[in-house]
Parts: structure tokens; C-alpha cells; sequence
């Protein structure tokens, strides 16, 4: 478990940040992004702006979009809404020790960051957004993670990434990205991602080896299941060995079965002998022998 939470800690889905809004671009798949806020930004994301630091600033999606909270689409924030793209920038603002989600009602009253106000803010990364607030929307904590615009325009040093005449302005609220993974939050927002493939299954075509295969475990589970007499038993076993047989697994399934008698010892040595001959086997067989020996 140790080495799956340190392999686990390396993954976008708990990672998040650029490396994880990377990868989606990369990918150029449906994927999700989710900011410290809960907001959760579904669709193919195609750009990022950073900082001198490597942090991303600001995101850029196109195509349908969908908004969600806790794996929930947000009620009027789906792939009709948000049909042409989404983009939003991410950080503090600009001379203010507070984060946007993170100011209280006397906070929000002193920026005017309330609704029927018009705004003009500017972000520390130099990203600056003004526009008329419609109304935003808050996580379950009251925190805002949403705002609403009209009449509004983002600009970046000589860049416009917004333009009023585009229509409303929805701006994710977030400091950040602390969380990146494939698909969309809400599995629902994206009804045609799922749809049956057209590539059909490829089935390996059965030959004499194959089939030879299959029968020897079909018939070690038969051994397994049934009460099995130690004769057969050994004349697999001498079958095997005479075939210089590699079939690690079918040999400690076998060890397992004939473990309180006197095959166990001969098996035992053939595995060891394998391991000496086939070393890409060894961690597996040993593996394989100490779980016996325990059990």
C-alpha cells in the first residue's frame, strides 16, 4: 500500500497543476481540471498561459465545456451552454493578501464583488478582467467559485482573451489546479463519449500451442478443484520436466496442491533450477514459494 500511494502521488489526479493540464492538452481527449474552489471544468482543453514561476495563469478549452461540483454538472453549465470554449485565469489578485474564495462579505462588498457592480480587477499575474457581474455561484462552503459577466473583456499584456461582443463571461474562481484527470466529472454532461465503439475486440486466433496451454491449466484447476490422486499428479509433473517446460505459474499452482507431500521437494527444485536458467522468472517463482510456504 506504501508503494501505491507514492506511485499514486505522482498521478495528475493528485498532482494537478501544470503537469496536469499538460497531459490533457496532450492527450487532446475529454478531460477534467478541478480548482481549489471544488469547481470541476470538463471538455478538450487546448492552451495554457504561465508565469514566470511555471504556474498556470490562465486555461483555455475548446469545444463544449461542462462546469460540475463534486461530480454533479452545475444546473445551466452543460456542453449547451458552454457549446464554443471556456477559458479562465487563475491566481490572487493584484495588491490583495486574500483570494477571491477565500474573502468574507465585508471583503467582497469592499472590491464590489457583488451583483449589479461593475468590476475592474487585475490579477498578479497581469491578467486584467472587467465586466459587469450578473451573479455568481458558491460552493456548498459559501465560497464563490463561479462569476458571471456581461460587457466583458480579459486582457493579457497586448493579448485580448475575451471580448465583450463573444457574449456572457463565466470566470472560474481558484487559485488553482489541484487535480487533473481523463473524462468528464459528471459522466452524464458528455451523453456521445460513451457510445458503443465502432473497434471491435481483437481475438487472438487459437493455434496447437495455445490450445496445448489451456488444456494443461484447464486441467491443473481440474486437480485443484476434484480430489486428485498423487499419482497424476507426478506424472504431470514428469511430463513437464521432460519437456523442459517453463510454465512457472502451472508449477507453483502444482506445488501448492502437492505442498504436504513428497513431490512438493522435486517440484521445488525444478522451479529453482528454472530460475537459474529463465532470471526474468526468478522475483516471480521465489515470490510464488514464499506465499506457498506462508499459506
Amino acid at each position: 500500500m506504501e508503494v501505491l500511494e507514492e506511485f499514486s502521488n505522482t498521478l495528475s489526479l493528485r498532482k494537478g497543476g501544470r503537469q496536469g493540464l499538460k497531459k490533457l492538452i496532450d492527450s487532446q481527449m475529454v478531460g477534467t481540471i478541478e480548482l481549489n474552489t471544488g469547481l470541476q471544468i470538463s471538455g478538450n482543453f487546448s492552451r495554457m498561459i504561465r508565469d514566470e514561476d511555471d504556474q498556470v495563469i490562465y486555461f483555455n478549452k475548446t469545444g463544449p465545456t461542462a462546469l460540475s461540483f463534486r461530480e454533479k454538472e452545475l444546473i445551466g453549465h452543460g456542453i449547451e451552454h458552454h457549446s464554443n470554449g471556456f477559458g479562465s485565469p487563475l491566481g490572487k489578485l493584484k495588491n490583495i493578501n486574500l483570494a477571491i474564495e477565500d474573502m468574507g462579505p465585508v471583503d467582497l462588498k469592499a472590491y464590489n464583488f457583488y451583483d449589479g457592480k461593475w468590476l475592474e480587477f487585475e490579477f498578479e499575474s497581469g491578467i486584467k478582467v472587467e465586466g459587469f457581474n450578473i451573479t455568481g455561484i458558491r460552493n456548498i462552503q459559501g465560497k464563490l467559485m463561479l462569476i458571471q459577466l456581461s460587457d466583458c473583456t480579459v486582457k493579457y499584456k497586448d493579448e485580448v482573451l475575451f471580448r465583450p461582443e463573444w457574449g456572457t463571461y463565466d470566470m472560474a474562481v481558484g487559485k488553482e489546479i489541484v487535480s487533473a484527470f481523463a473524462g468528464p466529472a459528471d459522466s452524464n454532461s458528455f451523453p456521445d463519449l460513451y457510445r458503443e465503439s465502432l473497434t471491435k475486440t481483437i481475438k487472438n486466433e487459437k493455434n496447437e500451442t495455445s490450445d496445448k496451454r489451456e488444456n494443461l491449466y484447464k486441467k491443473v484447476k481440474d486437480y485443484r478443484l476434484n480430489s486428485v490422486k498423487e499419482k497424476d499428479l507426478i506424472d504431470l509433473f514428469e511430463k513437464l520436466r521432460s519437456e523442459n517446460s517453463k510454465e512457472w505459474l502451472v508449477l507453483l499452482e502444482m506445488l501448492e496442491i502437492a505442498k504436504d507431500s513428497d513431490l512438493s521437494k522435486n517440484i521445488s527444485d525444478y522451479l529453482f533450477k528454472l530460475s537459474e536458467v529463465s532470471p526474468e522468472l526468478r522475483i516471480l517463482i521465489y515470490d510464488g514459494i514464499e506465499m506457498i510456504g506462508k499459506n
